[in-house]
C-alpha cells in the first residue's frame, strides 16, 4: 500500500512563510518559477508541501529571490527543511513560529478548544485582550496595542463565508474571574452569548461542580484541516514555547481529554444560560 504522505508541522510552516513571501512580492507561482528558471509545478509543491524535501539550494535561491537577508530567520527555514520529517517535536524558533498557530488556524476546517483560565483567544473583546496582555507589568504600551490588534485581526477567521467549526470547553473559572475590571468582563460575557448565536460556534462551560475531570491537565487546542493528507494538530503554548503534536498516540489522548470534558460540560444552551447568570449578577 502506498504511503500518503501528511506534512509535518515544520513542513507546513515552511511552505507557510514561502508563501507569504511570494505574496508579498504580489507573483504567482508560475512568474516565480519563470525567474528561477524552473518548473511551475516546482514552486507549487513546495508551497503546498506535497514535494516532501527542499534542497538546501532550492530554499537558499527562493529566499534570495524573495531578498530574505536575515541570517538566523533563513537559518531557522534551513532548519525546518531539514527536519521536515521529523513528527510530534518542541519547536523553540520563535522567529518562524511566533506566527504560526494564526496560520494554522486559517487552514482548519475545525478548532476545538478546553480553556481553564480564560476566554480564549477568538472570542475576546479588544478590551479583555488588552487586561489579559497588561497583565505581564514589562510590556510597553505599543507592544500592548500591537497585540491587541493582531489578536483582533486573527478573529477574523470566524467571520469568513465559510469559517472554521469552532466549538470551545470553557471551564467556570475562565467565565468567573474577573479581567480587567468588571465592566470589561460583562462585555466580554455578553460578546460570548452573541458568539455562541453563530451556526459555526458552541460554547460549553464546564462546572466546578463536575469536580475533576479528564482535561484537568490544562489548556490545549485541536486543530482539523479538510484535506485529508493533513495529520490533525494538537497544540498548547508555554511562556517560552508553543507544542505542537501530530502522532497519533498523542492526537488519541487529546481526542480523549476533549471528550471527557465535553461529557462533564453543561449542554450549549444549558451553558447559554449559565453565562447569563452570571452576566445577571455583573449586572447588579
Amino acid at each position: 500500500m502506498q504511503e500518503v504522505y501528511s506534512p509535518s508541522v515544520r513542513r507546513r510552516r515552511l511552505s507557510a512563510q514561502l508563501r507569504r513571501y511570494r505574496e508579498a512580492k504580489g507573483m504567482t507561482t508560475g512568474q516565480v518559477a519563470k525567474e528561477l528558471g524552473w518548473q511551475q509545478t516546482k514552486v507549487s509543491r513546495i508551497e503546498t508541501g506535497s514535494k516532501k524535501s527542499v534542497t538546501t539550494t532550492d530554499l537558499d535561491a527562493l529566499l534570495d529571490f524573495y531578498g530574505e537577508k536575515d541570517p538566523r530567520l533563513r537559518s531557522e527555514l534551513q532548519e525546518c527543511a531539514r527536519q521536515a520529517k521529523q513528527r510530534g517535536w518542541w519547536w523553540r524558533y520563535q522567529h518562524v513560529l511566533s506566527g504560526a498557530l494564526p496560520d494554522f488556524e486559517a487552514e482548519a476546517s475545525r478548532i476545538r478548544t478546553y480553556e481553564c483560565q480564560v476566554v480564549p483567544g477568538l472570542l475576546q473583546t479588544a478590551d479583555y485582550a488588552e487586561a489579559i496582555f497588561r497583565a505581564n507589568r514589562v510590556r510597553t504600551d505599543d507592544e500592548v496595542r500591537a497585540r491587541v490588534t493582531a489578536r483582533l485581526k486573527r478573529q477574523e477567521i470566524l467571520n469568513r463565508v465559510d469559517p472554521p467549526r469552532y466549538w470551545v470547553i470553557l471551564d467556570e473559572a475562565a467565565i468567573r474571574r474577573i479581567v480587567g475590571s468588571p465592566e470589561t468582563m460583562l462585555v466580554q460575557l455578553r460578546h460570548l452569548t452573541h458568539m455562541a448565536a453563530r451556526h459555526n460556534i458552541d460554547i460549553q462551560v464546564l462546572p466546578f461542580e463536575e469536580g475533576a475531570h479528564t482535561a484537568t491537565t490544562g489548556s490545549f487546542v485541536i486543530m482539523d484541516f479538510p484535506d485529508s493528507r493533513d495529520a490533525s494538530l494538537a497544540y498548547m503554548d508555554t511562556p517560552t514555547s508553543s507544542l505542537y503534536l501530530e502522532e497519533d498516540h498523542d492526537l488519541a489522548e487529546f481526542e480523549s481529554m476533549f471528550g471527557g470534558a465535553q461529557g462533564a460540560a453543561l449542554s450549549p444552551d444549558k451553558s447559554l444560560k449559565f453565562i447569563r447568570t452570571i452576566i445577571d449578577s455583573l449586572e447588579k
